[in-house]
């Protein structure tokens, strides 16, 4: 079974409800047993740091994760030595229901899963600068709002656009931080050697061009809030010292040999799959640890679609947009760009005037172009865009099917998009489960 691929399977041993508390009952292969709880994510693995820790050779340090999502419980694979298996198959991402078996490496698991105790709902539809109104939305805020009150490391994580920038300004402007400065470094946007100075400072003469002293953000956000935006895009070779200064609280600038005390506290951000990243050995795991002591994932916008309404009237729509035609062809978009490509939307409204016929150029009806593949040239460039994206998603979605033979979870993992997004795509491009 080792040799096969792995899959995403959804289980049909079981439906998972929404409030669901899971727990794993494990037996290694040297026949030591064990029972853990599963917290809203946690981490299995051999590494001491891991969430879930099984000591156990055919386990990897850190071998899957295991989330309790609104959907259910799933597991995912960190691509892991010797594979993770649910009932029998190989599988890269599946959910868990009562009474399934596991097996990690030699490690054979069963999940049991009860009730969780009830949360209680924030009262509130905004928290800070954020608006929503849906339940996975205040899930995030009441988390946000016990992490505020704490001065423990918070790690964001979501796609891009769902406003993670948004989430730290707003534990900080929630703390009694608040007063104190709110600095943002975006890790992605500088080289390693300009990073280094951003972050750490640098004295004159440090390097070519150094020709003063510079404080670097860890100093400018003294007794504030250190924002650090795409912490996944640090080079290696910087995160040992990035690492020092969040254990010991003390950095060095650039050309300097004395330490300097700092006292700030650390929001950092990333799309990317930072768990996947350390089981690859591209993110160092002690500094994963360090920052993951509290973590958030925000909802991308397509599961949370009830807030569309809130979100439109929060950037300033016009109360034409909030007709029932619109919103419902609103609900079948796929939101690649999350709520950024919603605000996008609600601008471009305001200054073009967009109504329903705007939402989607169809191709018989685009103005003149250069040749098939151009988008329209007669209308802004943001129209276009979109007018080329649909043609290539449905060009794409009809050969995707095509290949799947109609298998709409074969053409999800191909296309590695989750199932309910894929039907939603299809549903706007008016594609059925064999194409067109």
């Amino acid at each position: 079974m080792s040799g096969e691929d792995p899959t995403e399977l959804v289980t049909p041993f079981g439906e998972p409800a929404p409030s669901r508390e899971a727990r794993l009952a494990f037996r290694t292969s040297s026949g030591a047993s064990g029972t853990v709880t599963i917290d809203e994510t946690s981490l299995v693995g051999s590494a001491p740091s891991a969430d879930v820790v099984i000591d156990d050779p055919t386990v990897s340090r850190l071998h899957a994760e295991i989330q309790i999502r609104d959907d259910g419980v799933w597991i995912r694979d960190l691509g892991s030595r010797n594979g993770t298996f649910v009932q029998g198959i190989r599988v890269e991402s599946a959910q868990l229901g009562e009474g399934t078996k596991l097996r990690l490496g030699a490690v054979v698991a069963t999940v049991s899963l009860g009730a969780r105790p009830a949360e209680d709902a924030f009262a509130l539809d905004r928290f800070g600068r954020l608006v929503g109104r849906s339940h996975v939305m205040k899930k995030l805020f009441a988390r946000l709002d016990k992490a505020a009150r704490s001065e423990a490391t918070v790690l964001v994580l979501g796609e891009t656009g769902t406003g993670k920038e948004l989430v730290a300004e707003s534990i900080h402007q929630a703390s009694p931080r608040r007063d104190r400065p709110f600095v943002v470094v975006d890790c992605g946007a500088l080289h390693a050697s300009l990073l280094e100075s951003e972050l750490f400072g640098h004295v004159r003469g440090a390097f070519t061009g150094a020709s003063s002293d510079r404080a670097g953000a860890f100093e400018v956000a003294q007794g504030g809030t250190l924002f650090l935006d795409e912490i996944g895009e640090v080079p290696l070779e910087l995160q040992p010292k990035l690492l020092r200064a969040l254990e010991a609280r003390t950095i060095r600038r650039l050309g300097e040999t004395r330490a300097r005390s700092v006292d700030v506290r650390i929001v950092a951000a990333t799309h990317r799959d930072l768990a996947k990243a350390v089981a690859e050995g591209t993110f160092r795991e002690d500094l994963y640890f360090r920052l993951a002591v509290l973590s958030v994932r925000v909802p991308p916008l397509r599961d949370r679609l009830e807030d569309l309404p809130l979100l439109m009237e929060s950037f300033g729509a016009s109360p034409e947009l909030f007709g029932p035609e619109v919103l419902a062809e609103l609900r079948t978009r796929r939101f690649a760009g999350n709520v950024r490509e919603l605000r996008n939307y609600v601008e471009r409204a305001a200054a073009f005037g967009l109504d329903e016929s705007d939402l989607e150029v169809l191709e018989d009806e685009a103005p003149t172009r250069a040749n098939d593949e151009d988008g329209p040239i007669d209308v802004p460039i943001a129209i276009a865009r979109a007018a080329c994206l649909d043609r290539f998603e449905k060009r794409y979605l009809a050969a995707l099917l095509e290949r799947a033979h109609g298998n709409v979870t074969l053409a999800a993992r191909l296309a590695d998009l989750d199932r309910t997004h894929l039907h939603r795509l299809l549903a706007k491009h008016g594609l059925g489960r064999r194409g067109a």
